[in-house]
């Protein structure tokens, strides 16, 4: 079993960045693929970013390639999204997401908030 804790929401106006955080509890953390979704409201929960196990291994959705990456620290239990030229329409909740490699199961954390202004 896996908890994960988002941390690193906030406002920020267009252009400017933020650093996600997500820390999760256990000693198993390497065997965990991870990933970033984000809901907006009224809108469906949508993949943003994952990164592989190993740290090697990231895919990006099409809307933020080029301004989010992906990272990960497996000796803190922590993965990161930064969040570079952010736009009004990133607005959203940002979950992260633990994928155990061996089981399938997933993780999901409580969410974090960020609102771009304009």
């Amino acid at each position: 079993q896996v908890q994960l804790v988002e941390s690193g929401g906030g406002l920020v106006q267009a252009g400017g960045s933020l650093r996600l955080s997500c820390a999760a509890s256990g000693r198993t953390f390497s065997r965990y693929d991870m990933g970033w979704y984000r809901q907006a409201p009224g809108k469906e929960r949508e993949f943003v970013a994952s990164i592989r196990w190993g740290g090697v291994s990231t895919t990006y959705a099409d809307s933020v390639k080029g301004r989010f990456t992906v990272s990960r620290d497996n000796a803190k239990n922590t993965v990161y999204l930064q969040m570079n030229t952010l736009k009004p329409e990133d607005t959203a909740t940002y979950y992260c997401i633990a994928g155990n490699v061996g089981t399938g199961k997933e993780h999901w954390g409580q969410g974090t908030r960020v609102t771009v202004t304009s």
